[in-house]
């Protein structure tokens, strides 16, 4: 997936409103029909403590070519909202937070006239709008006429009789949503836009009480066990740079960095020949970066965040269940600057394989069970590759048939409690885009430039490295390179403070799912 335009300041615009065609949806009051205990993860917890100002808030955005109903548009979402329990998922705040289920939700889909809105304003204050998650409804779609449209001009191939261009903004919180989930939403809604704005019935799919079931019949010893066991003693080296002074900036930033095909095929075959995914050379660069900022020349202990689907789990079309599935787990390991590179390789691989059976745990958990306060943290930074489901060919065959043309989808990634993140995609011209997507307040943009472009230089740099290439050898090719700065932390950490109660209220109990009565 590649990102959105980078959302950039506006001038001369602000405070304009602009033209607006809203749907008519029924309006129903709410009606709480179910709760699900534990199903509060760390997003969730964080966005409960207060902590939002558009974070865990994640964009997908593309251009749809061709004629797009506004009603059939909007109904087609509303059938999707009224089938999907998630879509209709609230949070009660209270001694034990619980995600309510409602009977009824109303799909939001605004449309606004070519030329009435600027795009990149738009995402950012769509970003920084956030959610209310005490009332159903952790997605929204925005649709934009694009300006380049001219009525009565010649179509492309597939495109009808028309040659509209819409561009579609869909906006959802990872507290109740990944954006695995959101895929298999975007692929009920086409179903349902091309039946006319309804979706018919079909075979029983799981949501998140099948979800909520399948964690209270999980025995939390083993996973307990297994963390306390597989995380070192000692606090860990946890960000990617030295301290520094006081960035000057506010907000959240992104800077990218992108391996060329070549680079990233040459990447992957290299991998493939260490026996190890392309996830563990991306790990092993940032645990490089982690130990270059400990600034120590024997052995260190780093820590970082890995991002898991929460789909390896055994519960039948799990892949098809709309949900906060994803989740970041802890990765701590020590790096020694005399072993081997591919030594590394492989217990980080063999790290990731032996958390995966307890993916469905929370970092939340992880901290409590380890007895981790905030100053002893086990991760401050994250890397996650990111993955979605291939959209089915027919759908794609029978929106052609209606003259419709969807481009490739752009995606944000979500803007963390964490000062930084890695994200990782692969293009669909076989490129791997890089993007360091961090808190200007702690990293200044030209810092994690130079973060994000160590990590590029390193990964172009591994598949020249031998059997005997040290860590130490690799991390001399950024001997001449100044390494990025970040400031004093002035707010808990993700993980390790802050929301600490609301995660023991979460996981303190079993994960029932507790039945209410819906009320007239």
């Amino acid at each position: 997936m590649a990102r959105p335009d980078r959302p950039r300041p506006a001038h001369g615009r602000r405070g304009r409103r602009a033209p607006v065609r809203r749907s008519a949806v029924p309006a129903h009051p709410p009606e709480p029909s179910a709760a699900a205990g534990r199903l509060l993860g760390d997003p969730l917890l964080e966005s409960l403590s207060g902590r939002g100002g558009g974070r865990h808030v994640e964009q997908l955005s593309w251009r749809w070519r061709g004629p797009l109903d506004t009603g059939r548009f909007t109904a087609a979402w509303q059938a999707v909202v009224d089938r999907e329990t998630v879509l209709r998922a609230a949070v009660e705040h209270g001694p034990r937070p619980r995600v309510v289920l409602h009977e009824h939700a109303c799909a939001e889909v605004v449309r606004h006239p070519a030329g009435t809105v600027d795009w990149d304003e738009l995402l950012e204050r769509d970003r920084l709008r956030g959610f209310d998650l005490r009332s159903p409804g952790p997605l929204r779609v925005t649709l934009v006429d694009d300006p380049a449209h001219r009525p009565g001009a010649r179509p492309g191939p597939g495109q009808g009789a028309a040659a509209d261009v819409t561009r579609v903004l869909v906006t959802f919180h990872h507290g109740l949503l990944d954006a695995w989930s959101v895929f298999v939403l975007l692929d009920e809604f086409y179903r349902a836009y091309l039946a006319g704005g309804a979706l018919a019935g079909g075979e029983r799919r799981p949501d998140i009480r099948d979800w909520a079931g399948w964690l209270d019949r999980q025995d939390t010893g083993p996973a307990r066990e297994f963390w306390t066991r597989a995380l070192p003693e000692g606090a860990p080296v946890v960000l990617p740079a030295l301290p520094g002074p006081d960035t000057q900036e506010s907000g959240c930033g992104r800077a990218e960095a992108r391996l060329s095909a070549v680079e990233a095929d040459r990447l992957h075959r290299w991998a493939a020949a260490q026996a190890v995914p392309d996830s563990s050379a991306l790990q092993a660069v940032w645990a490089l970066l982690l130990y270059r900022a400990a600034e120590v020349t024997g052995p260190a202990l780093v820590g970082f965040g890995v991002t898991v689907s929460g789909r390896g789990i055994a519960l039948d079309a799990v892949e098809r269940l709309p949900g906060p599935m994803r989740s970041c787990l802890p990765m701590a390991l020590r790096v020694d600057p005399g072993h081997a590179l591919g030594r590394l390789l492989r217990t980080l691989r063999d790290r990731a394989l032996d958390m995966a059976p307890y993916e469905w745990v929370t970092s939340g958990q992880i901290h409590e069970w380890t007895g981790r306060s905030a100053d002893g943290r086990l991760l401050d930074s994250l890397v996650a590759v990111e993955t979605a489901p291939r959209a089915p060919a027919e759908l794609k065959a029978r929106l052609a048939a209606d003259g419709i043309r969807v481009d490739p989808l752009r995606a944000s990634g979500a803007h963390t409690v964490f000062p930084v993140a890695l994200l990782a995609h692969c293009g669909s011209d076989g490129t791997l885009t890089l993007a360091a997507v961090h808190d200007r307040a702690r990293i200044s943009g030209a810092d994690a430039r130079r973060l994000v472009g160590h990590c590029a230089r390193l990964l172009r740099a591994l598949p020249a490295a031998g059997e005997e290439t040290t860590v130490a050898q690799v991390l001399a090719l950024l001997a001449d390179d100044e390494p990025p700065r970040i400031a004093r932390r002035d707010r808990p950490s993700a993980g390790g403070g802050g929301g600490e109660e609301l995660s023991r209220a979460a996981t303190g109990g079993r994960s029932v799912v507790e039945r209410t009565t819906s009320q007239p």
